[in-house]
C-alpha cells in the first residue's frame, strides 16, 4: 500500500506546521458543477475579502505567512503560494470561477478559510508520495504543457516516484496526477503554517467532506499531520 509521507526537511522549516489531508473514494463524476455548488463558490468569494481588506495587499497577515514561508527554500522566480493568488482575485473583482465540481469544492474552501489547498488524482500516483526539500531535477510538466520543467534543488515539493506532483508547496499541480472528469479517487491537502489558525484547517477539512458528499458520494477519510505524526496510507 503506497504512503503520504513528510520528510523531516519539511519539519525543519515548519516544526509548527500541520498538514490537513482529505482521501475521497469512489466518488461520482460530474462534468459540470450544479448551480448550488457554483453560487456556493461565488459565495466563498465574497467571504474571502474578508482576509485581505488592509492595504497594500501584500501586508495582510494571511498574505505575509504564505510569503515568508516561501522565502525559505528555493523556489521559481515569482512563485506564490495557491491561497495569494485566489485571494487577489477575489479582492479585484475577478472571482475564481466554476472548474469542475471536486475542484470548485476545494477552492470555495481555501477561499472560506484563506488556506492553500490542492488535490491530486490519487490513481496517477506512482509508489509513495512525499513532501520535502529535493535535491532537483524531478521531471514536472505544468498543466497544459509538454515542457518538462525539472525542480530546483533545494525546492520544496510533493513528489512520487515519477517526478514532482506539486512544486513550491500549493503553487503549481503538473499535468500528470491533475483531477479530470474520470477522476474517481481523490487526495485533497490543505497547509498550515501558522499554528494559531488550527481551527481553521479542522473547519476547512469537514467543509470539503460535507460537500464533496452531498454532490458526489464516494467515501471521505480526513487526518491531520504534524512533526509527531508525519505519514499514512493512501
Amino acid at each position: 500500500m503506497a504512503h503520504f509521507m513528510i520528510d523531516s526537511s519539511f519539519w525543519d522549516l515548519f516544526p509548527e506546521a500541520k498538514i490537513g489531508v482529505v482521501l475521497l473514494k469512489d466518488y461520482q463524476q460530474l462534468a459540470e458543477s450544479p448551480k448550488e455548488l457554483q453560487e456556493l463558490l461565488a459565495e466563498s468569494n465574497e467571504l474571502a475579502k474578508s482576509f485581505v481588506e488592509g492595504e497594500p495587499f501584500a501586508e495582510n497577515p494571511v498574505i505575509q505567512v504564505y510569503r515568508q514561508a516561501f522565502q525559505k527554500f528555493k523556489t521559481k522566480k515569482g512563485a506564490r503560494s495557491s491561497i495569494e493568488a485566489l485571494l487577489k482575485r477575489a479582492k479585484s473583482g475577478k472571482p475564481v470561477g466554476s472548474i469542475l465540481p471536486l475542484v470548485d469544492i476545494y477552492n470555495a474552501a481555501s477561499l472560506r478559510y484563506a488556506l492553500p489547498c490542492g488535490a491530486e488524482d490519487l490513481d496517477r500516483f506512482q509508489g509513495d508520495l512525499q513532501l520535502g526539500l529535493t535535491e532537483g531535477g524531478d521531471e514536472f510538466y505544468l498543466i497544459g504543457s509538454d515542457e518538462n520543467t525539472p525542480t530546483l534543488a533545494g525546492e520544496l515539493c510533493y513528489r512520487d516516484e515519477a517526478g514532482a506532483v506539486c512544486r513550491c508547496l500549493n503553487w503549481r499541480d503538473g499535468e500528470r496526477t491533475m483531477i479530470r472528469e474520470d477522476s474517481q479517487n481523490a487526495f485533497l491537502v490543505l497547509e498550515l503554517l501558522d499554528p494559531s489558525r488550527e481551527e481553521a484547517l479542522e473547519v476547512a477539512l469537514q467543509f470539503i467532506v460535507e460537500q464533496a458528499q452531498k454532490y458526489l458520494g464516494g467515501q471521505a477519510v480526513t487526518q491531520i499531520l504534524d512533526r509527531e505524526s508525519d505519514s499514512m496510507a493512501l
